[in-house]
């Protein structure tokens, strides 16, 4: 199939459901984004309460659609209706949270510095800092979750919270999932009395879709969930516009987990087993999957390495989204068979056809270290177990991956010196450092961060998850001796 064509795909059969529809013209790109324009600066003025209304009512209007929905959601990605509806519950959660906060004025936060008569530097004018939102938000839908963070996902609610037009770049592994939510999301629009250009849909697979819609002029900004590949490639067309503009991209990393040995003596067969399932949670398929998992070279690491290789290979993860994906994770587990250095743990090949076999090699850290290659992520239930003989040691390995979404470090319960020097590296490379638990699954909260340095994300000082999220589309500008007009307006833009 052309990649300038759109089709609904059995994810589990591999067969077309439907008929074909062609991929978005040039003319259509640009008549979704100059739609969004011309709406900009009407919803940018509106007021909180009206977009937290707006964000409500798109909630409860995805839930009322659940049972049409999640049985579209399941066919064309195969992650079954339980993960699904917990995925909606989510999405509407993460719309209403965002409702909630600009409602307590995080939207239309002021800074107010008073005047203060004299002369510089002691002296000064009324400074009001306020925010402005950004314009029109090219947002490109993941494959990994179908609603999360897709039409109505996070970054979609974080932009429209802000006041900013939505131009959604469906993904192509589920494109009538894409084309419901979005008529869903335009009633909704529609309903409340804004402009349609509030909400616009861009479909198609290929390359040229992508590109026209960041190239756009009135785009002003991107957010990206997706391959490193990808995001790469359309963060080097957006720094090449002839007016540059912020793009939010969330590449995927590694994750690594370091098992200390004080956690794997008193608990290492449970953490072994809660791994596994972490590991195979969604076929891997998760930008949070731990795919380096760092262990003292001492006993309790050796039994805690084979039971995690026991519970591994007794798992069956579920069918891959896409056989694009598919396929790049087959060759990324074969590049890792292939590595003189690595020693595979759980190797079972997966039949033609099957659903793919969880893998686990182990390698040690100074020939992890030495090739780069190893430091990239595997997409999928794969993971490399890399021995270390001292914290020295781990924390070089952490180095050597370079920037990732979230680092675990299990075991530092006491206040060490080698402790702190562990986590201050962990918190140099992540975004996000667990001490309990595993990284998969990412909480919606004010707290929250969802990025870290590159390669996981193109833009570390943001999030793509919780609810500072909402800054992305908010440009701060000051008001120098306002009138009171417009200073009564309390951040609320004209």
């Amino acid at each position: 199939m052309s990649p300038h064509t759109l089709q609904s795909i059995d994810a589990r059969t591999g067969q077309p459901h439907g008929e074909a529809w062609p991929e978005s013209t040039p003319a259509q790109i640009e008549a979704a984004v100059t739609a969004a324009a011309q709406a900009a600066d009407a919803f940018a003025a509106t007021s909180a309460a009206d977009r937290a209304a707006l964000l409500r009512d798109l909630a409860s209007a995805l839930e009322a659609q659940r049972e049409t929905l999640v049985p579209v959601a399941d066919r064309e990605s195969g992650l079954g209706p339980v993960r699904l509806n917990g995925e909606l519950d989510r999405t509407a959660f993460q719309l209403r949270g965002f409702a909630d906060v600009i409602e307590r004025g995080d939207a239309h936060a002021t800074i107010d510095d008073p005047a203060v008569a004299g002369a510089p530097p002691a002296g000064r004018p009324r400074m009001l800092r306020v925010r402005v939102p950004v314009g029109p938000v090219a947002m490109f839908s993941a494959s990994n979750f179908p609603f999360a963070f897709s039409v109505l996902g996070g970054d979609t609610a974080s932009a429209l919270a802000a006041g900013c037009p939505v131009v959604v770049k469906g993904h192509p592994a589920h494109p009538e999932l894409t084309r419901r939510t979005v008529a869903l999301a335009q009633q909704v629009v529609a309903a409340r009395g804004l402009p349609a250009g509030v909400f616009q849909l861009v479909e198609g697979g290929s390359i040229d879709a992508g590109v026209a819609l960041v190239q756009a002029p009135a785009i002003a900004a991107v957010a990206f969930t997706g391959s490193f590949k990808g995001g790469t490639a359309l963060a080097k067309v957006v720094a090449e516009r002839p007016t540059p503009i912020p793009f939010y991209g969330e590449l995927g990393s590694v994750n690594p987990l370091v098992a200390l040995p004080a956690a794997l003596q008193a608990h290492g067969a449970a953490l072994a087993e809660t791994l596994a399932g972490s590991i195979c949670l969604g076929a891997g398929q998760f930008c949070t999957s731990p795919g380096v998992i760092v262990v003292r070279q001492d006993a309790s690491g050796d039994a805690f390495v084979a039971t995690l290789a026991e519970k591994l290979a007794a798992l069956a993860p579920h069918a891959m989204l896409t056989p694009g994906i598919r396929g790049a994770f087959d060759k990324g587990v074969a590049t890792w068979k292939g590595h003189a250095r690595l020693k595979p743990l759980v190797s079972d090949v997966a039949e033609a056809g099957a659903t793919p076999r969880p893998f686990l090699a182990e390698v040690q850290a100074a020939d992890f270290i030495a090739d780069h290659h190893l430091h990239e992520e595997v997409f999928g239930s794969a993971a490399l177990v890399v021995r270390v003989a001292s914290v020295a040691e781990t924390i070089a390995v952490l180095k050597a991956v370079g920037g990732s979404l979230t680092v675990t470090v299990w075991g530092a319960d006491e206040d060490t010196a080698e402790h702190r020097d562990l986590v201050r590296a962990a918190t140099q490379v992540a975004g996000r450092v667990l001490f309990t638990g595993v990284p998969t699954g990412v909480a919606v909260t004010a707290a929250q961060h969802h990025g870290g340095p590159f390669p996981a994300s193109t833009a570390p000082f943001t999030t793509s998850v919780g609810y500072a999220a909402l800054d992305r589309f908010l440009r701060p500008v000051v008001l120098q001796d306002a009138p009171g007009w417009l200073a009564a307006r309390q951040g609320v833009p004209v």
